[in-house]
């Protein structure tokens, strides 16, 4: 049965005639299933374009099954279409297209044939929706989308479309790093080194920061993390991440910061970017981090947790949360992926067809070797 996922406006009749169905991989009661799915057609601002590239995020795994989490969320924040969790989705947020057609009426502002990359929002007369997670627009995870006009970006020409898609996951390290305080850091610990905090040790190493302190458990990943920059590089289950700190003259206690301030040896705050996402880490980052931390925090975590707030006040934490980016942040991450300043090419480590999805989700469940998988329909 064909899944009831339209972008823009309906298809009428004439419609229908001229247009068939697309393949997608389907989000559907906890598995990904590849179907077919109706065509799309484009309203008045949009475009149609062709899918050459889109990765899969961290968050399409958790949505998989935990779609109410992800629904919850977003009717939290104010999303005016949240996310159904009862009916089919295709995910798909990390994305390159190539214009096929515009909607009727629609400014002709890129040419058809034009690739391009976008926010992953598209609009309509019912407001705002997500794409990848949205029941009414499918995301990269299908042959063809519709997008925004207003939004898309144009892909320079030698930028492959595979590393253009990568905008997307390298522009939350973008803004991660633009929400610390780095002028008074002594260093940075990122703890974490799935794509989201390789996206930061990215993001800081272009901008020549360091030291950079790297944690994970996965050997994959740590050396992913290391060719990226990091100056330092622990596995989490020999050493503590935080064992670093003295060498680089940042005291873990109160009693030792106040008599290196006395001394004249205090030489910045340290800095943490959380990017787990799993309950329970926050407050292992408030028991052992020195104080007077900065605690970025980017990993989505959609449970519960529960955290001491005495002790991260008497340690003089600073908590910052990072969500996403802006417009203005994502077009930067563009250029500076076409122009070799973020190395996004040694984040894709497969390119894969549709119908090697639903083995890619099983795969990324146990984290490895794997940084991004990157799904060419056209494959």
């Amino acid at each position: 049965m064909l899944n009831r996922l339209f972008g823009g406006r309906r298809p009428g009749r004439r419609d229908a005639e001229r247009r068939g169905t697309m393949k997608a991989a389907i989000a559907r009661h906890g598995r990904i299933i590849c179907d077919e799915i109706p065509d799309l057609v484009p309203a008045q601002g949009q475009v149609l374009v062709r899918t050459l590239a889109c990765g899969i995020c961290g968050s399409d795994l958790h949505a998989l099954h935990h779609a109410d989490n992800v629904a919850r969320l977003y009717r939290a924040v104010g999303v005016e279409n949240p996310l159904d969790p009862t009916r089919d989705v295709v995910f798909g947020h990390e994305f390159c297209g190539e214009i096929l057609e515009h909607g009727p009426d629609t400014p002709t502002r890129l040419k058809p044939g034009t690739r391009v990359v976008s926010v992953p929002r598209v609009l309509d007369r019912t407001g705002t929706h997500m794409i990848g997670f949205s029941n009414a627009f499918p995301g990269g995870y299908a042959e063809r989308m519709v997008l925004t006009e207003g939004q898309l970006l144009e892909v320079p020409n030698r930028l492959p479309s595979h590393l253009a898609a990568m905008t997307e996951p390298l522009a939350v390290g973008e803004h991660a790093v633009g929400m610390a305080d780095l002028a008074g850091a002594a260093g940075a610990l990122v703890v974490g080194c799935g794509p989201v905090g390789l996206a930061v040790i990215a993001a800081l190493k272009s901008r020549g920061f360091g030291p950079v302190i790297a944690a994970d458990f996965a050997d994959g990943r740590r050396r992913t993390a290391e060719r990226l920059g990091a100056d330092v590089i622990i596995n989490p289950a020999a050493t503590s991440p935080h064992a670093s700190w003295a060498a680089y003259g940042i005291p873990r206690t109160q009693s030792a910061r106040l008599k290196a301030m006395t001394d004249g040896t205090l030489r910045g705050r340290p800095v943490i970017f959380e990017c787990v996402g799993v309950s329970g880490v926050l407050q292992r980052l408030i028991a052992e981090a020195p104080v007077g931390a900065q605690i970025l925090v980017v990993g989505i975590c959609v449970e519960a947790d529960w955290i001491e707030p005495s002790l991260a006040l008497a340690k003089e934490l600073d908590f910052r949360f990072c969500y996403a980016y802006s417009p203005q942040e994502f077009a930067t991450t563009l250029r500076n992926v076409a122009e070799g300043k973020l190395a996004a090419d040694i984040f894709v480590t497969a390119r894969i067809g549709l119908q090697a999805v639903p083995a890619a989700f099983n795969s990324l469940a146990h984290p490895g070797d794997d940084v991004k998988i990157m799904i060419e329909p056209g494959r």
